[in-house]
């Protein structure tokens, strides 16, 4: 490679930093100031329909009260509380906001509430926490922190259902050594917006599985970042969702490798339906020069079973050192299989239970990483659910 003495001094500064940011993760700033309205010309928002998000980007008014979050009697050793603004455990995670509507959410909370399982402990059963909205036409914002103490091991499950306009901020702090899988449920009305950001600080030789299932709502966009606070920290993070006429579903996955020998697996599979449907998988993994020995794959795939659907799909690396086990991306984006299809019909299958066949295949691998036997039952009855307001009735 050739340097010119113009760019010389530029790329020597760029060698000589110990930190990079990554350029679809811009710096983040507590300071509302710092965040202008975005305009969708930028890179983070250029996606996004904007003008279908109830001015939550901008300056709605976030002190609904119409969400609430219920929690299921906690098992012992988890403690569920309400927070104040200015708690220090607020901030636990290292979450700093990347965009003016995480800067408001995390300044104006209407709800905020800590979720904590104690070190040691190892929980049979998930911790269940239901968030309800009954009224889309008032924005609303919650804050919660949960937090594995080392050692522990853990599943909390968030399932969000009904009408709502929400913007929220969930920050996970997995402890040295502990096990957690923090599950995620989107199954809206159809008139709900959902923005969340979740982020989540990995402890030393800790795992932690996200799984991000999206099912209902107008808009949902998700921001789901992790990084490691210490050498061999895990993170898993699965996304399942299924896209209906007019409907636009955004997932953008990063992961900041900040520790040596760690290591992060992102698969997310998708399913669209229906005129105007839309979804967004935007992936991002930034191996910075002191995570030397880390491993890292992650995986979008899609499948568009009608006309009038849009995937986009965006899989990206940022590598700063050479010195790593491995590190990798896919993604396809395709319609029905026609030799599996033709399989299936020259055994005898119809055609409608071949398409719903190929289809429950094509989830089924994801679901069962989930690991959660009451989740993935409930998973798979709503794929059927999908199926049956499109693609099957087309066939009936």
């Amino acid at each position: 490679m050739t340097v010119t003495d113009t760019a010389r001094p530029g790329v020597a500064d760029a060698l000589e930093l110990g930190k990079v940011d990554s350029h679809l993760h811009p710096a983040g700033s507590f300071d509302l100031a710092d965040h202008p309205v975005p305009t969708g010309r930028e890179e983070i928002w250029r996606f996004t329909p904007l003008k279908r998000l109830r001015d939550l980007h901008a300056d709605a008014d976030l002190s609904g009260t119409t969400v609430g979050a219920e929690a299921h009697d906690a098992p012992q050793g988890v403690t569920i509380e309400p927070l104040e603004a200015g708690d220090a455990r607020l901030g636990a995670s290292g979450f700093v906001p990347s965009d003016r509507l995480a800067a408001r959410v995390w300044q104006d909370a209407a709800r905020r509430y800590a979720v904590r399982i104690a070190a040691d402990t190892e929980l049979t059963e998930p911790v269940l926490i239901d968030v309800t909205g009954s009224d889309a036409t008032g924005a609303c914002s919650t804050h919660v922190v949960v937090e594995a103490g080392a050692h522990s091991k853990a599943t909390v499950v968030f399932r969000f259902t009904g009408s709502a306009t929400l913007a929220d901020i969930a920050e996970i702090v997995v402890g040295d050594g502990a096990q957690l899988t923090v599950v995620s449920i989107d199954d809206w009305a159809d008139d709900a917006v959902h923005v969340g950001h979740r982020h989540a600080k990995v402890g030393r030789d800790a795992t932690f599985k996200h799984v991000d299932v999206t099912f209902g709502g107008d808009v949902v966009r998700h921001d789901t970042t992790a990084h490691y606070a210490g050498p061999g920290g895990s993170v898993e993070m699965l996304g399942l969702y299924f896209a209906d006429a007019g409907q636009h579903i955004e997932h953008r996955l990063f992961v900041d490798h900040t520790a040596p020998r760690t290591k992060s697996h992102v698969v997310y599979k998708g399913a669209l339906q229906g005129e105007g449907a839309h979804t967004v998988w935007i992936g991002n993994v930034l191996i910075r020069k002191e995570a030397e020995g880390i491993e890292t794959y992650e995986e979008n795939r899609n499948l568009v079973l009608t006309d009038g659907c849009q995937a986009d799909s965006v899989p990206n690396l940022e590598i700063e050192t050479g010195e790593i086990e491995g590190a990798g991306h896919a993604s396809a984006t395709g319609r029905f299989d026609d030799e599996q299809l033709f399989y299936l019909r020259s055994r005898g299958v119809s055609e409608k239970e071949a398409r719903r066949l190929v289809v429950h295949g094509f989830f089924n691998d994801l679901i069962r990483k989930i690991d959660v036997p009451q989740i993935e039952a409930g998973l798979i009855e709503t794929v059927e659910v999908e199926l049956a307001k499109n693609v099957l009735k087309e066939l009936a």
